[in-house]
């Protein structure tokens, strides 16, 4: 008796320790069904079974777009560089009436990216999007009355492949890319 009671607690002590990932936060994504930057339908049961990186701009921003669709390059590059061959990424336009498809697509263009594995989504309305940050991502997107800009929320999540948003990460200035692919390479293994 004392041999079993020693490998459960044996093998549930090495189950505990073979996943060093360690979420902060546990959102379910909400159903949608949006438009990428080629006009096809990308919806959160396209991303069942892959973890998913994510994030919100939009093209015309002058301030934080810009360096985080950068900092979303480089660890792109370096989830590719690790063999990591599964993920997806998407980047969330909170100004869907200005961020067309070919709007998308010009953005796109300025930067070296994988287009096979990241979708810049539109399609929806400003509540929807929204909404979406507010329920699944904890963030708040707010349109400026008094000029052309956004306020909506600057890190880059990590999205399990059940659907759940887990973690978190600073998507502007110091991005830990390397505790992202680790984390990303946990729940891909998972």
């Amino acid at each position: 008796m004392k041999k079993m009671i020693f490998l459960i607690a044996a093998t549930l002590l090495i189950s505990a320790c073979s996943s060093d990932f360690q979420g902060n936060m546990e959102r379910e994504l909400i159903s949608f069904e949006y438009t990428n930057q080629d006009g096809e339908k990308v919806t959160n049961k396209d991303l069942e079974g892959t973890p998913v990186i994510a994030n919100f701009i939009f093209t015309n921003c002058d301030t934080v777009c810009p360096p985080m669709t950068y900092n979303m390059t480089g660890l792109q590059q370096s989830i590719e560089d690790e063999g990591i061959d599964q993920y997806r990424m998407l980047s969330f336009s909170v100004d869907p009436q200005q961020d067309t498809e070919e709007a998308l697509k010009v953005f796109m263009g300025r930067y070296e990216l994988n287009k096979e594995k990241w979708d810049f989504l539109t399609g929806y309305e400003f509540e929807e999007i929204s909404e979406l940050a507010l329920e699944s991502f904890q963030g708040l997107v707010v349109d400026d009355p008094n000029s052309d800009q956004m306020s909506h929320p600057t890190s880059i999540y990590l999205i399990s492949p059940d659907g759940m948003v887990v973690k978190s990460y600073d998507g502007y200035q110091s991005v830990p890319e390397d505790e992202i692919i680790a984390d990303l390479k946990a729940l891909g293994d998972s």
